[in-house]
């Protein structure tokens, strides 16, 4: 990585992507090309989105989860503006030109009514809604320059108030199309293209700000003065001028000055920091002077001004005229802003959530997301910032040095050694008032906090801090202390699980506490006190365990249980058992090593074998060479019950259960007689009978919970084995890992009575030596049809992923920090990533389905198709082959189906979900209804592609009389074509009686003479049948007007007109003729008839003229 160039010291600010609202747009199918986002608006609480299917989805922005939808039957949104003063109400304008002010009720728990609705506007693309600040009523623009005024009702101001309709009331009309319009204290500024205006709503009094016009689309916006000395003044407003110019105008619209842009601009623009790679670094070179258009201004932060184009985002501080930074943003369209948070939506109907943060702040919440690149980069651009003693209150010096402990030297050197200059460069704290700082800093470092606080940071092993924790100690009573150590206890018996202490460090560690140092001057935080106090008692309960097993391991004093109270006997029969015991645990060793010797040289003599192609080609010679390493590994590696039944050694003279029983009563013993003397053992005792109280309602969870996988005879399987019984070396360990896999792979266990039991039996005892990513694959691949295989492997990734950290996350239930949290796993391996998923899909359904289509490739179909319902599945696959750009997606598709006999069954699965009922598309004789093809199927874009695979003869025979069979008639009418079964297409479009299914790009349209009498035949025999069927449309709007002349209809005149515009009327009377059919033409189609013999006539001497002419110049140029 080259060295990170340096910002200007006159920017200390910077936009910055926490979050991705990727996965929300896909939980709303808001990401695909029929449906998409169109407008955004955002508040305190809500982030409202308008689509183009007339929907409103109000999502809440903590925990970012979906609380409403509001449906307009009046066309797609295309504006929202939700209310400043009462989020319960937002106004919402429709493309037909409808406003409607919605009252939520959210907390009455209510259903959102409709306050108030206009037509004011019909016919006009509505350009601008403006919510009045103090009162309920709306401001309307649109492209006609027409501004009204809509006031609401709301059921909170009395009973009978919601059923007072307000009249719409027209404010002006101005010159032009109105682009931005903004209130304020009884005051409206209305944006036009050609100038700005200033209305008084009150005394009904207008004024244009400046005389100059304008020609193009320019927005304009309140500024209000409510910071420091300026509390109280009028707010100012700022108008958009040609060539990055902005006045700046007075409350009553007279012009101050021009604020000039153009050249400020041609600095470089900063990078925006991402949420996951690695930011665009900054380019220090010049750019030219910008002349840009702003279309809008909005009053955004601490007294900033905001307004983007198609391809950046601008922040200036009009106050002093500077750029306080702009940013390269592609494909913008619209921008919602609230405080310092930025919502744009983008013109691929994409949304980025971005944040504007100095760049201490920035680093500092980075390095609580662990983000340490980003945080270095950071860092290393803005370092006249970082290295500033203001920004040591967010980012201590400590901190910054664990960020360079973070960093790995190996993968960046640069960005390392270019952070440890910034870290020598830093400033101490504030350095004002040394001379009250002078009296304390020869044993506390402090800072200085905003309110004149001083915060005073006592250093490690002070003498102040000895004697003023020695006050506090002896100041201490006993009855505190006893309270204090009551408390430990309860919160050992919430934290005993060394899991959750390490979670609820990292928490702490996250809040900042490791990087501030306790104060010498005041008593400790209750919770450090009784860390301090747990992390004593801990070191006692350490130390006397060490004891204990050091007690046990001497002779003279092992005592059975049984003979407590008896003398001479105790005494020799300890002695005895100890003896025996000793000798086997000298024995054990040099056993281990000979066992770990001979699987060993078991291994090397298989894996030489398997060299062999004679034997690597023979499967059954490979099978003997496997099942006789095999027997070695089970007496070496396997479950107790097999090295005891393979060794047949008989000098174990109780079972393990009863020794490690006696072991147990031994150890009570023991502390029974080490605690006799007097010293504490209440707190241990029960600290031991809370643990064992705890771990049994977690296995007794567990059991409860986790459905374990049951062998065929109806026994329950034997526990998963995640780790060896015995330490192997490295190097063996990857031999018995590759031989073990192949004897899964090769399914050695065939000639077992039970296949399946066999494999579940290896796979859940020798889990421990398999490599994951091949065993997935092999269940996948051979086991697809095999539950037990599969949940085997499921429970053996779910116990061996239980310790991450993204189990905490996912078990929270926050669908999106899940999928953040993973995504920051990267590089992913698809085993431990599986688990993860199938966690989130236990969860959260079919939601967390949608969105495992951004783990693609490593997370393939087969792996979702396993773990999720089909209608999931279903959703998913649709997802994913949408993610894809139009021209790639046929060939995407075709590329995961291994193996192709999947696409008969997706083709089934996309038939049978969502799709409409077989009676609505089938007649009981097994025809397709009238007008049936105009059902929706709701995954038809991926029918479409299914059926355009492709395939052989007999897949595509097969996949026609499927979608005949389901009534999916477009389907069977394009593969009847491929089979060049034309015949049996003329008749199904006959028999559903629409003639666009002839004439549009994709309609079967008639090649020969021939097939125009069949189907001109086919017609006749049909509209019968047709006739006499009541039909009354499709989704419940009517296909027929009532006369015989139906546009839509298959008739023999419609035939014969289709057929007069491409071979002449003469000749289709002539077919018409042939055909036996005695058709009396209406006036309409006589006159159709005639128009075209006219047409062809003046064609035919058209062409004969031009024809001439082209003669006569040939032969003037011969001459």
């Amino acid at each position: 990585m080259p060295l990170i160039p340096v910002v200007p010291e006159n920017h200390s600010h910077l936009l910055a992507e926490f979050d991705c609202l990727d996965p929300l747009l896909s939980a709303l199918r808001l990401d695909s090309g029929r449906l998409k986002c169109t407008c955004l608006a955002v508040s305190r609480k809500w982030l409202a989105l308008g689509t183009s299917s007339g929907g409103l989805h109000l999502i809440q922005k903590e925990g970012w989860k979906q609380r409403l939808i509001l449906t307009h039957k009046e066309g797609s949104i295309t504006q929202v503006a939700c209310c400043p003063h009462d989020e319960d109400f937002i106004a919402v304008a429709t493309s037909q030109g409808l406003v409607v002010v919605w009252e939520l009720q959210l907390e009455r728990r209510g259903r959102p009514e409709r306050v108030s609705v206009s037509w004011e506007h019909r016919g006009q693309v509505i350009t601008a809604l403006c919510w009045d600040t103090s009162a309920l009523r709306v401001f309307v623009g649109d492209t006609g320059g027409k501004v009204s005024v809509l006031r609401a009702g709301s059921s909170k101001m009395g009973k009978g108030s919601a059923f007072v309709i307000f009249p719409v009331q027209t404010v002006t009309t101005v010159d032009s199309r109105v682009v931005q319009l903004g209130y304020q204290d009884g005051r409206l500024l209305v944006s036009s293209m050609s100038r700005c205006y200033l209305c008084d709503t009150e005394r009904e009094k207008f004024w244009r700000v400046g005389n100059k016009e304008r020609d193009g689309e320019y927005g304009a916006c309140f500024f209000p003065q409510n910071r420091g000395l300026l509390v109280g003044q009028p707010p100012l407003l700022y108008s958009a001028r040609p060539g990055s110019r902005i006045w700046e105008a007075s409350f009553n619209g007279e012009v101050l000055s021009t604020h000039q842009f153009k050249q400020p601009l041609a600095c470089p623009p900063l990078p925006l920091i991402p949420y996951r790679d690695e930011p665009q670094h900054y380019n220090p070179v010049q750019k030219s002077p910008q002349s840009l258009a702003f279309p809008k201004l909005l009053y955004f932060g601490d007294q900033n001004l905001l307004t983007w184009t198609d391809s950046a985002i601008y922040i200036f501080t009009p106050q002093n005229g500077q750029v306080l930074l702009w940013t390269e943003v592609k494909d913008l369209v619209d921008i919602a802003v609230y405080r310092n948070e930025l919502f744009c939506l983008h013109g691929s109907g994409r949304l980025s959530h971005l944040s504007l943060l100095s760049a201490e702040r920035c680093v500092e919440r980075l390095l609580r997301r662990e983000s340490w690149t980003l945080a270095a980069t950071v860092c290393c651009m803005f370092q006249h910032t970082i290295t500033t003693s203001r920004a040591r209150k967010a980012i201590p010096i400590d901190r910054l040095e664990h960020l360079r402990s973070q960093l790995s030297s190996s993968t960046h050197p640069e960005l390392t050694g270019q952070l440890e200059e910034v870290i020598t460069k830093l400033e101490p704290l504030d350095s004002a008032s040394s001379s009250r700082r002078s009296s304390i800093s020869s044993h506390e470092s402090f800072n200085v906090l905003d309110c004149g606080i001083y915060r005073v940071i006592s250093r490690r092993g002070s003498q102040s801090d000895e004697e003023t924790s020695s006050l506090i100690n002896q100041s201490m009573s006993e009855e505190e202390r006893l309270k204090e150590f009551s408390l430990l206890q309860e919160d050992d018996h919430v934290d005993h699980d060394p899991q959750s202490s390490e979670r609820m460090e990292a928490e702490r560690s996250e809040q900042g506490l490791q990087f501030h140092l306790p104060l010498s001057f005041r008593p400790k935080p209750p919770r450090i006190a009784l860390q301090a106090v747990k992390d004593s008692v801990s070191s006692f309960v350490k130390k006397t365990t060490e004891k204990i097993n050091t007690l046990q391991m001497n002779s003279e004093l092992w005592q059975r249980p049984e003979f407590r109270d008896s003398g001479h006997s105790e005494m020799s029969v300890s002695a005895s058992y100890s003896e025996e015991m000793e000798n086997e645990i000298y024995d054990e060793m040099p056993n281990t090593e000979a066992d770990m010797q001979e699987l060993r040289s078991a291994t090397e003599r298989a894996i030489s074998q398997i060299q062999d192609p004679l034997v690597l080609l023979d499967p059954v010679c490979l099978g003997e060479t496997l099942q006789e390493w095999l027997a070695v590994l089970e007496r070496i590696l396997g479950p107790v019950e097999h090295r005891s039944a393979a060794s047949g050694d008989s000098n174990v003279d109780e079972p393990a259960e009863e020794r490690w029983d006696y072991l147990n009563s031994c150890l009570e013993q023991q502390e029974e007689s080490l605690f006799s003397s007097g010293e504490p053992t209440e707190s241990i005792t029960e600290e031991k009978k809370e643990e064992s109280g705890e771990l049994g309602e977690k296995e007794d969870r567990c059991d409860s919970t986790e459905k374990k996988p049951e062998v065929s005879n109806g026994s329950p399987p034997n526990p998963v084995r995640m780790v060896s019984p015995k330490p192997i070396p490295s190097d063996l360990l990857a031999n018995l890992t590759q031989l073990a896999t192949l004897y899964t792979e090769m399914s050695c266990f065939r000639n077992q009575e039970n296949e399946v039991s066999g494999c579940t039996t290896f796979l859940r005892t020798y889990f421990f030596l398999l490599d994951q990513e091949r065993v997935r694959r092999m269940c996948l691949l051979c086991y697809q049809d095999q539950p037990e295989v599969q949940s085997s492997f499921k429970e053996a990734m779910l116990d061996l992923t239980q310790s991450s950290k993204v189990v905490e996350v996912i078990q929270r239930g926050d669908l999106l920090r899940s999928l953040r949290s993973l995504r920051e796993l990267q590089p992913w391996s698809a085993p431990p990533l599986l688990a993860h998923l199938h966690r989130l899909y236990e969860k959260h359904g079919e939601a967390a389905v949608r969105s495992f289509t951004q783990f693609y490739p490593t997370i393939t179909p087969a792996d979702v198709m396993t773990m999720a319902q089909q209608s999931h599945f279903l959703a998913y696959l649709d997802n994913l082959v949408q993610s894809r750009t139009e021209e790639h997606r046929l060939s995407f598709l075709q590329s995961l189906l291994e193996p192709e006999s999947l696409r008969q069954d997706w083709l089934e699965l996309a038939l049978t979900h969502d799709a409409p009922q077989r009676c609505d598309t089938l007649t009981p004789a097994g025809q397709p209804r009238w007008h049936s093809h105009c059902f929706s199927w709701g995954y038809g874009r991926l029918l479409s592609l299914l059926i355009r695979l492709p395939s052989d003869l007999s897949s595509k025979q097969k996949m026609a009389e499927t979608c005949r069979s389901h009534g999916y008639w477009t389907g069977y009418i394009y593969l009847c074509c491929e089979l060049q079964c034309r015949k049996e297409a003329f008749t199904t479009i006959c028999q559903l009686d629409d003639i666009t299914l002839l004439e549009e790009a994709d309609g079967v349209v008639p090649q020969t003479l021939e097939e125009w009498k069949l189907l001109i035949q086919l017609s006749q025999r049909c509209s019968s049948a047709v006739d006499s069927e009541q039909v009354t449309g499709v989704n419940g709007s009517s296909w027929s007007n009532g006369s015989s002349d139906c546009g839509g209809k298959i008739s023999p005149e419609s035939l014969t007109l289709m057929l007069a515009r491409t071979a002449g009327p003469d000749r289709a009377m002539a077919v018409l003729e042939e055909c036996g059919v005695q058709l009396v033409l209406l006036p309409h189609s006589k006159l159709v008839c005639e128009l075209l013999r006219v047409t062809e006539k003046r064609q035919r001497a058209m062409i004969q003229t031009m024809l001439e002419r082209c003669d006569r110049f040939l032969w003037s140029q011969h001459a």
